[in-house]
């Protein structure tokens, strides 16, 4: 399959797959941010979800793939650093501001300078009509937040706290989905990556998560949480598996904002599960978020 997938770099059929794998990533990885969400801490919710993800992902680094190449441990140890930071940061915005308001501004942030630094370090240049698509785009998702944040009842008085760490987690979220870009393309096997980078990655996670359970209170049951872990673990194997190999067959750029629809999956998540409230103006500002990432599609 390694094989296929290297074919395909660069062709018209590639960036079809690439397309379809960046949507595929914006639904899951609405359905992870609301299992990190959920009626559990969001740090134990993390937790459990590393764990699941680092313990799958060790036979197959470790049995299955090829191992890595000499030059790819200092990329596994700066996308460790990168992917840490962002995770410790949206943990804070999950903790402290609701998932419709926070979830809009992280996703907001990343596309943006996603495209900035795929052009610094990629050469990627979007067209004029790329570049409204994404304006487009970004005013559906800013303007989400700004109606949540207009409606918003509860969490008030955490809010300022929780828009800076949500921002803060969108500056990361371009940061590690260009340096996974590059990681992935650095490797002559795509899959030795994705093995790799999910054991190494889930490890600090679970260490914070049980240290925070150790103090608290009332502590929850395990094994519920232990199964949110597990699916959680599955659905991120196969969101942030998908753009990263949709990053290596097309356009950096294309494919991270086209995963930004994931707001619309989000709020449709929210309103189904969550129990928050979805109405006319907020389903219009959804089309638009959707609007733009077409335009970005057709402009190509």
């Amino acid at each position: 399959m390694s094989d296929w997938l290297i074919s395909l770099e660069g062709t018209p059929q590639g960036h079809q797959v690439a397309l379809s794998l960046a949507l595929m990533a914006a639904v899951l990885h609405a359905i992870f941010g609301a299992l990190q969400k959920g009626r559990h801490d969001p740090w134990l919710s993390r937790g459990a979800i590393d764990a699941s993800y680092c313990l799958m992902a060790a036979p197959f680094a470790l049995f299955v793939v090829p191992w890595p190449e000499p030059h790819m441990w200092p990329i596994f140890a700066g996308a460790f650093v990168i992917h840490l930071a962002y995770k410790l940061l949206q943990a804070q915005a999950y903790t402290k501001g609701a998932y419709t308001v926070v979830y809009p501004v992280v996703r907001g942030t990343g596309p943006l300078f996603t495209v900035i630094g795929a052009y610094l370090i990629f050469g990627e240049s979007f067209t004029l009509i790329q570049w409204t698509g994404l304006g487009v785009l970004l005013m559906g998702i800013f303007g989400l937040a700004v109606y949540n944040l207009i409606f918003l009842e509860a969490d008030r008085a955490t809010l300022p706290a929780a828009l800076a760490f949500a921002l803060a987690t969108g500056l990361f979220v371009a940061l590690y989905t260009t340096f996974d870009a590059y990681g992935i393309r650095a490797t002559a096997d795509p899959f030795t990556f994705l093995a790799w980078f999910f054991m190494i990655d889930g490890v600090a996670m679970p260490i914070l998560a049980a240290l925070r359970y150790r103090t608290m209170t009332y502590k929850p049951a395990l094994p519920p949480l232990a199964l949110r872990g597990v699916i959680g673990g599955l659905v991120a194997f196969l969101s942030f598996g998908s753009i990263m190999v949709a990053t290596r067959l097309d356009q950096v750029g294309e494919a991270a904002v086209l995963r930004e629809t994931s707001t619309v999956f989000a709020a449709v998540i929210g309103w189904v599960f969550l129990k928050e409230t979805v109405g006319p103006r907020r389903i219009a500002l959804m089309a638009l978020i959707a609007l733009g990432a077409v335009i970005v599609e057709v402009g190509g």
